[in-house]
């Protein structure tokens, strides 16, 4: 069963600068399961979980062989395979907290592709994966006390950036999905996390030279709202800033974005 931390009896609280608490959920003793597991912020995850004293860690990804963290158990798994999502959870049914790392980016516009190809992939492993996940799962944490749902999200969750956009539209659909979500599973006592992150220093971000925060910073702070039962992760300054600006996004964040893409379609035209 997963273990509640104080808080109140599951019902909503305003916290600080006007937040949602939520009962948290401890991290010792519980049941993990993390996609995207062989590697970046998800082997991160697991080793942040296993260092809190879970009591098993199962790794996902669609090569099982790429899980290697020692104590950590693999399991193959494609989040866009629905039969083998429903039979995941059906051989992990003692899982009380989910962490949907598992994600794609393709750095595809959204005029100039070439065909939907890539948009349509990302929107299937980000958003219909990501959902799938939290269906299959959902009865699993109702029936192990509730437990918790962590859902990988992004700094472009909140704005469209013409370098990915269509990886920016999956995401912002899983930040909709995870708000509604979050709803329809605070019945039964689970709480569902979202986390937003700007460069992470993985794979993913390679070659990219802006500042970036560690995935084992992510982790931590993660881990540390699942047990604080806070709803939201905001893992960098620059998230922060760039959610704080949502009010004026058209006076803030698209005109230098504009700007940039303009530069570039004329240094390319030249």
């Amino acid at each position: 069963m997963a273990t509640l931390l104080s808080g109140g009896t599951g019902g909503a609280a305003p916290g600080p600068a006007g937040e949602r608490e939520e009962r948290g959920m401890r991290v010792e003793g519980s049941v993990a399961l993390v996609t995207g597991a062989g590697r970046g912020l998800g082997l991160a995850y697991a080793r942040e979980l296993m260092a809190r004293g879970a009591a098993k860690v199962y790794g996902a990804a669609r090569d099982p062989a790429a899980v290697t963290e020692p104590g950590v158990t693999a399991v193959g798994l494609d989040i866009t395979d629905a039969a083998r999502v429903a039979q995941v959870a059906r051989d992990c049914a003692d899982v009380s907290l989910l962490v949907n790392n598992a994600g794609v980016m393709l750095a595809s516009p959204l005029i100039s592709a070439p065909n939907l190809d890539a948009a349509r992939l990302e929107m299937e492993v980000n958003y219909f994966g990501t959902l799938g996940m939290c269906r299959a799962f959902g009865p699993v944490l109702a029936a192990n006390g509730g437990g918790a749902i962590v859902n990988m999200l992004s700094i472009v969750s909140f704005f469209t950036n013409p370098l990915n956009p269509s990886y920016g539209a999956s995401k912002a659909a899983a930040w909709s999905m995870t708000n509604g979500v979050r709803i329809e599973l605070h019945h039964q006592g689970t709480l569902v996390v979202a986390v937003h992150a700007g460069f992470i220093d993985t794979d993913m971000a390679a070659g990219i030279e802006l500042p970036k925060i560690s995935p084992e910073d992510v982790a931590r702070q993660v881990f540390d709202a699942v047990e604080g039962g806070q709803v939201e992760v905001l893992a960098d300054q620059r998230t922060r800033d760039v959610k704080a600006s949502l009010p004026r996004d058209q006076e803030v964040i698209y005109p230098p974005l504009l700007a940039q893409w303009d530069a570039a379609m004329k240094g390319r035209a030249g």
